[in-house]
């Protein structure tokens, strides 16, 4: 039994070697077909393309994603193939909620925004949007929308005792837009550019913009040139376009702008080595014994009173930023290397 795991999955290495007889852990843009050829299990993350050209010929039999997205997984070849394949929805969820939390109290601190006069729009409302719009209901907005076309087809009922709302409804009302989609092309409600030059240049008011998502949710040329132009007044982005390679022009316009780790809390990352886990001891059959938590605060952490405080003192995204632009070369050394993060638990 041979397993082939990313090896920045934190946590995760010793349990896989109590259940296979070869574990190689490898980088994950760099594991290739070489590596899997004689690979039962593939367990990775978004830097890793699991399609034809890394799998046709191998033994690979499951491959689990230790992400909530799964856009790096062709799902119609794997299927074809008999390859079961799994993604790990919800693991970082509260993790994100963070991130946007303590944004947003940035944007109140340092841009004066008072959020009691503002509208918030969320779009996409899966387990992160639902995070998103449980962590801000104490906020204080004057209203919240949400919109997720997919569950209102379904007939799901909004979260938080809310009615859905339309797209275009709600780029017209929101001040702020935060972004919680997977990136779909096709279908009958795609995600690429969701946000384009055409509805950026109909905006009626100006907004900021939250992406949290996938970076080709929004259309970052045409983001760039609506905050160079005072057609979104602030954005803070977390995914991009062409990452690694991201646009150094947006990255000095935007308020935030951090390298895509704004789900890599240690308890979002424990969620998801638990889940791969799982899902890997259900597939060889075998019981579930690991535990997997992360590690805890240091002890002379001190905690404020003041839960706003706190919860800047547990997660301030300024500095991730100012990681970020000190070297937006290293993109992906500083996502790989990234520091011990809580997450701040009701």
């Amino acid at each position: 039994m041979k397993i082939v795991v990313d090896e920045k999955i934190p946590w995760i290495q010793h349990p896989l070697e109590e259940l296979a007889d070869h574990v190689l852990a490898l980088p994950g843009q760099k594991i290739g077909r070489e590596d899997v050829a004689d690979a039962d299990i593939l367990v990775v993350r978004t830097r890793t393309r699991c399609n034809r050209d890394l799998l046709e010929g191998s033994a690979v039999r499951l491959v689990v994603t230790a992400t909530i997205g799964y856009d790096h997984l062709d799902t119609a070849y794997l299927e074809s193939r008999g390859i079961e394949w799994h993604n790990c929805p919800g693991c970082n969820a509260t993790s994100v909620a963070q991130y946007v939390h303590s944004s947003l109290l940035l944007l109140r601190e340092e841009r004066g925004l008072r959020l009691n006069d503002l509208v918030l729009g969320i779009v996409g409302v899966g387990h992160v949007g639902t995070a998103v719009a449980e962590r801000t209901a104490g906020m204080g907005f004057r209203e919240m929308l949400l919109c997720d076309p997919p569950r209102e087809a379904r007939g799901e009922c909004a979260p938080e005792n809310l009615r859905w709302t339309p797209f275009g409804e709600l780029l017209e009302k929101s001040d702020i837009i935060s972004f919680h989609t997977p990136l779909t092309t096709d279908g009958r409600w795609p995600t690429y550019h969701l946000l384009d030059e055409r509805r950026l240049r109909n905006l009626p008011g100006r907004p900021v913009v939250i992406n949290t998502s996938r970076g080709e949710v929004v259309d970052n040329a045409a983001l760039e040139r609506a905050l160079a132009e005072g057609r979104v007044s602030d954005a803070i982005i977390d995914t991009w376009e062409n990452e690694p390679d991201i646009s150094r022009p947006l990255l000095e316009r935007v308020y935030i702008g951090t390298p895509h780790i704004a789900g890599y809390s240690a308890d979002g990352k424990a969620n998801a080595t638990r889940m791969s886990l799982e899902y890997i001891c259900r597939f060889l059959q075998r019981p579930m014994t690991f535990d997997i938590a992360p590690p805890a605060l240091p002890d002379d952490f001190r905690p404020s009173a003041d839960r706003d405080a706190l919860a800047l003192q547990l997660y301030d995204p300024r500095r991730d930023c100012e990681r970020l632009r000190s070297a937006p070369e290293k993109f992906e050394y500083i996502r790989g290397h990234y520091p011990l993060r809580r997450e701040l638990l009701a």
